[in-house]
């Protein structure tokens, strides 16, 4: 597949505004991009690049004042395949897995291991290890969550999506990494792109996506536990231990969003 993806984000400033954007694919697919999705803003202001901690592309700006819009459009050559799976994937012991892979078994803003311990222990410590108490996790947070809009909270961590009941793909990614870090099973964040390719219509409007990647069996995987299926078309921004650590818009002083547009659809504008 050939698709073309990108964003637009409009801002209204009262004064200049220091800002880090996390808006760009991710290395690993850098040589899939067909049309490099380049950063651009309006008014154009300079851009500094550089690597984050965990690898990922970010921009780093002053946003002028006034009416200020950022955006990306690229395209990117996808093998058109679903998210790889393998039940027989076995889970390690903490003891041996690689120490760059730790940092993802402990907690951090949004993903209180401390405090769901022994609710994970009790609700999972009879499933299967490895692949198949990875998905019992996602099988669970994909009942037990309603999923919508409206509940959107920037602030609400895996304790509070559990309680609450809602959320939206960032809550459904938090719980599920969440259960499966008190688990001693590594997962990480990730945000990026799913396409709605192979997904019957009507299509609802396209947002940016969370999805986590769990180590098993000497690699890292996929899980979507909002969707709780395989997709076709996801592309990859960045990853995190959670959201802290990889917000598509980080803003140093006031502003209002004032207009958000995502897309990724085929290039040749045919349908998905």
């Amino acid at each position: 597949m050939r698709l073309r993806l990108g964003c637009r984000l409009s801002y209204r400033l009262t004064a200049p505004t220091p800002m880090i954007l996390l808006l760009c694919v991710h290395y690993s697919r850098t040589s899939d991009l067909e049309r490099p999705d380049l950063l651009t803003t309006s008014p154009a202001v300079p851009i500094e690049s550089y690597r984050d901690g965990f690898g990922n592309w970010c921009n780093r700006l002053t946003a002028s004042a006034g009416e200020f819009c950022v955006s990306t459009d690229g395209i990117i050559r996808d093998a058109g395949l679903p998210d790889e799976k393998d039940p027989t994937a076995e889970q390690h012991a903490v003891e041996r897995l690689p120490s760059e892979v730790l940092t993802f078994l402990l907690a951090s803003r949004y993903c209180e291991t401390d405090i769901l311990s022994d609710f994970a222990w009790q609700q999972f410590g009879q499933e299967p290890l490895g692949w198949m108490r990875v998905q019992a996790v996602c099988d669970f947070v994909h009942n037990r969550i309603r999923f919508g809009y409206e509940f959107s909270r920037a602030t609400r961590t895996a304790v509070e999506t559990l309680n609450e009941g809602v959320g939206v793909c960032r809550d459904f990614t938090h719980l599920a990494i969440t259960l499966c870090r008190c688990l001693n099973i590594p997962a990480r964040y990730c945000t990026g792109y799913v396409s709605d390719a192979g997904q019957p219509p009507p299509y609802p409007p396209m947002d940016f996506a969370a999805w986590m990647e769990v180590y098993l069996a000497g690699r890292w995987w996929v899980f979507d536990p909002r969707n709780n299926d395989v997709r076709l078309g996801r592309v990859l921004i960045a990853r995190g231990r959670d959201a802290a650590d990889v917000p598509l818009t980080h803003s140093f002083g006031q502003h209002e969003l004032v207009d958000f547009n995502v897309w990724i659809d085929h290039a040749d504008g045919s349908a998905i």
